[in-house]
């Protein structure tokens, strides 16, 4: 690093003057804004490996699930993948009549063109064109004047009206973005939107979204809140704008950023679940909303299955959630130390059902988004699950996943609480083995037959014959899926959803076998692991299921003798 970094960098001011006419430090969030995920074109772009139409389709559902209204589908200019993407939501009719698609394009006519084509069809739908107009762009990469800044800008709007206005049987809208706004000067970012405000001519009853990004962020955020505000104040014909942003997290402030701007005068936040994106990510809109959700206001989305959400992102995007991510990491609602662990304690205890919240370190009861007290209350395992994973990856080859080695690590704890000693090597594997592995009842695996028939209709293409002892008697089900496990679950039990699964091999050449990991839930109630092992993988994925189920109805008969 340099002795002196200020012979390289500069602080950014975005006005020559300061910014007197500030009135958002005063304001407060009263009511959430317009929530628009971009974790299917933004956020996947920035994926090492970018999603599968699977994945996408996975995650356009979760996004539906939650509440999203504007979702941005994809980039369908710039692949094949996406316009195909793009089409499959529109012909296949997936998308609800209340829920509003939108592509993003540059501005050039090939493009546009072909993003319309893309997006025509559906019922509502949003092109949303941007150029860079930043210093350094126009500089570096376009080699552009302000007034060709400006005017590709609005050269592209009136190819968009154009484009779109050969297909009226969607609902257009448009939303224009002065790309880098972040360090574009405020004069030329208002003269530019004003332009194309005039090429687009909205009205208040169809209004353009104008899209200010914290592209790069570049300054503390309420230098980006004064920036917001004052484009608030000046642009023309505001009752026909909705204002929106886009924050990135370069400088790690993106959630304050966000919260900030609304304050000054947004009326929309754009950004990814978790915060995926480009670099250090975009603004991560599961904080934003449970930060209004802990300040009394409902952001009118839907966490209240915050493991399920996580899940979902963890796998679509093939990157993990970090455990001390706000609110819906693994440890979050974790205590290790001990004054910690006692004041939550103290605060359950007085805590009424239907009171203020007031529990010590916990600004949100876990509860509120389907998350258990156990891992608020029983913690004192957890210093320990480190040690205990570790023990039987060394010893027995087991691998098993944080969720897993969170859920046996207080089965370890009850046996610590009751001997106050020292649990060896051995003596873990063996309350492993009680717990899971030798748990045969009262489902247990007899034989089973698999038949496949690739031609099949979806959900026929396996089907499965399966012979299993039921409290000493014998069962024979029958089931069918789109693969092996699909079908043993159909033949089981309907109620049944795998919410997670991990394989590993244990032992090499001949001695090899499979261990699985299965979390599930039956019906409502909460998930939980099963484990098989077994020479063969499918038959290891079976007992790792059966044992689930058992270890759930274990759990459901003594909570009916408790009651």
């Amino acid at each position: 690093m340099l002795a002196n970094p200020s012979d390289k960098y500069r602080p950014f001011v975005p006005f020559a003057r300061d910014f007197a006419e500030r009135t958002w430090p005063s304001k407060r969030i009263t009511h959430p804004p317009i929530w628009m995920s971009t974790d299917l074109r933004d956020g996947n772009q920035s994926l090492i490996e970018p999603m599968s139409v699977e994945r996408k389709l996975r995650f356009f559902e979760q996004l539906l699930k939650i509440g999203f209204k504007e979702i941005e589908v994809g980039f369908p200019s710039a692949s094949q993948t996406d316009f195909d993407f793009v089409r499959k939501l529109v012909d296949d009719k997936l998308i609800p009549d209340d829920v509003t698609i939108i592509a993003l394009t540059q501005s050039r006519e090939d493009l546009i063109q072909r993003t319309v084509e893309a997006a025509a069809g559906a019922r509502n739908a949003i092109i949303h064109m941007y150029n860079a107009c930043a210093p350094a762009f126009r500089k570096i990469v376009f080699n552009m004047s302000k007034d060709e800044v400006k005017e590709l800008a609005v050269t592209g709007t009136r190819l968009i009206k154009k484009y779109t206005g050969q297909h009226p049987e969607t609902n257009w809208r448009y939303e224009y973005s002065p790309e880098v706004f972040s360090t574009t000067e405020p004069e030329l970012a208002l003269e530019v939107c004003n332009a194309v405000t005039q090429a687009w001519q909205p009205t208040p009853d169809s209004k353009i979204i104008f899209n200010l990004p914290a592209t790069i962020e570049a300054t503390t955020p309420n230098m980006y809140a004064d920036q917001i505000e004052w484009m608030h104040n000046n642009l023309q014909h505001r009752d026909c704008i909705v204002l929106s942003v886009h924050p990135h997290n370069d400088r790690g402030t993106a959630v304050a950023a966000a919260e900030l701007a609304v304050m000054a005068g947004a009326d929309r936040v754009e950004g990814c679940l978790f915060g995926n994106g480009e670099r250090t990510g975009n603004v991560d809109l599961v904080t934003l909303a449970l930060n209004l959700y802990t300040q009394g206001i409902h952001p009118g989305l839907d966490f209240s299955d915050i493991d399920e959400v996580r899940r979902c992102v963890e796998y679509c995007n093939q990157l993990p959630v970090h455990p001390r991510h706000p609110y819906a990491g693994d440890l979050v609602f974790t205590a290790f130390s001990g004054s910690h662990q006692d004041a939550i304690k103290k605060g359950f205890a007085l805590q009424q059902p239907d009171a203020l919240w007031e529990v010590p370190y916990l600004p949100i009861d876990p509860a509120d988004l389907g998350r258990s007290y156990d891992a608020v209350i029983r913690v004192n395992s957890q210093s320990g699950k480190g040690g205990v994973s570790y023990l039987l990856e060394q010893e027995h080859g087991l691998v098993l996943p944080r969720r897993l080695q969170i859920e046996f690590s207080r089965a370890i704890q009850r046996v610590t609480d009751e001997t106050g000693s020292e649990v060896t090597a051995d003596a873990v594997y063996s309350l492993f083995d009680k717990e899971y592995l030798s748990v045969d009842k009262p489902w247990k695996l007899v034989r089973h037959r698999i038949t496949g028939n690739p031609k099949a209709k979806t959900g026929q293409q396996f089907a499965i014959e399966v012979e299993l002892e039921h409290n000493g008697k014998v069962r024979n089900l029958t089931g069918q899926g789109d693969g092996a496990i699909a079908a043993f679950v159909d033949a089981l039990d309907s109620d049944i959803r795998i919410m997670d699964y991990h394989e590993h091999a244990i032992g090499t050449g001949t001695d090899t076998r499979a261990a699985c990991y299965v979390e599930l839930r039956v019906g409502e109630s909460g998930t939980g692991f099963g484990v098989g092992i077994h020479a063969d993988i499918v038959t290891a994925s079976f007992l790792a299921i059966l044992c689930a189920v058992n270890r759930h109805e274990a759990t459901h008969a003594a909570e009916s003798i408790a009651a």
